[in-house]
């Protein structure tokens, strides 16, 4: 079986020089790209033509043209190539270095809120390089590069511990051009202008219209974002009424690019939790950035 399959693998050469000739439509520009002749270029795609025993290029005086076989070919082998690059530096990633932390954050939250306190975390561990990617959903750890994710939910994740970190204080706002332009003076005024929405709290208007004893009937209307920092930003641009996390929004309250509606805060079952392998608990890294966070996470409760 192993046998049959290296049968089917075209040597890495050929199939580069095809992608490049494939891509730019020239043999010539292909050579430049790879920093090959053009006969090297050309005897690399007849050697994978001989191999497939179809034609990939029709020849049309100084240009080549993808046959329908070369076409399906090469678009196929762009994703495989693109996926190669993927997993090679995914695996690159899995370096032995000691000072090397790679997370998993939510965007907002990693923009607006972990990313400005960072400093804090460098002044005591200077020698440690911290790697960001933004993940929205839990995954499995196994396979990934990530040492901890930063996560929002409820405190379940196969395979991984699950430190509380904060809950969220989730309060109404708007631009205060907004507020004068529409009169917004009651909860129940909130009623009768644009509600912005957050595709992943989709039920948090009805919960607060009903906190406050509003009418919950057009809770749901207005239009939807995916992420906080694209509602905020509609919020300081006069787009409607939000309702966000206080903590992630603070710059824009101390500014008075955006002003609280009411003193009634809504506070969500979930909770922000740091969660990481069950494998990974006593490495040195994720303790020592535990350690921080939490603490760093204890003066947002103490706010709230």
């Amino acid at each position: 079986m192993t046998l049959l399959r290296r049968a089917f693998l075209p040597s890495m050469a050929d199939l580069l020089a095809f992608e490049a000739a494939a891509r730019h439509h020239s043999v010539s520009r292909a050579a430049e790209e790879l920093h090959l002749t053009q006969s090297a270029v050309s005897r690399q795609i007849r050697q994978l033509e001989a191999q497939l025993g179809t034609a990939l290029f029709h020849r049309v005086r100084q240009r080549v043209v993808l046959t329908d076989a070369g076409r399906v070919y090469a678009a196929d082998l762009q994703g495989v190539l693109q996926q190669l690059s993927a997993i090679t530096q995914k695996a690159m990633a899995f370096s032995s270095t000691d000072g090397l932390l790679n997370l998993a954050v939510l965007p907002t939250l990693g923009t607006r809120w972990l990313i400005p306190r960072l400093g804090g975390f460098m002044a005591l561990h200077p020698e440690v390089t911290v790697n960001f990617a933004a993940r929205s959903e839990p995954f499995d750890f196994a396979g990934t590069p990530f040492d901890a994710a930063i996560h929002f939910g409820t405190p379940h994740w196969a395979g991984a511990v699950c430190e509380y970190l904060m809950h969220e204080e989730v309060v109404p706002v708007c631009s205060p051009g907004y507020q004068s332009q529409h009169g917004i003076h009651t909860p129940q005024d909130l009623a009768r202008v644009v509600l912005l929405q957050q595709s992943t709290r989709p039920t948090q208007w009805s919960e607060w219209f009903e906190l406050v004893g509003a009418p919950t009937s057009l809770a749901l209307r207005g239009p939807r974002h995916e992420q906080f920092a694209m509602i905020a930003q509609a919020a300081v641009s006069g787009l409607g009424a939000a309702l966000l996390p206080r903590f992630l929004i603070e710059p824009e309250l101390a500014a008075g690019s955006l002003v609280e509606l009411s003193d009634t805060v809504l506070t969500s079952g979930d909770a922000y939790y740091l969660v990481y392998p069950e494998a990974r608990a006593e490495a040195p890294l994720v303790k020592a950035f535990r350690d921080w966070v939490v603490g760093e996470s204890g003066g947002v409760n103490a706010k709230s």
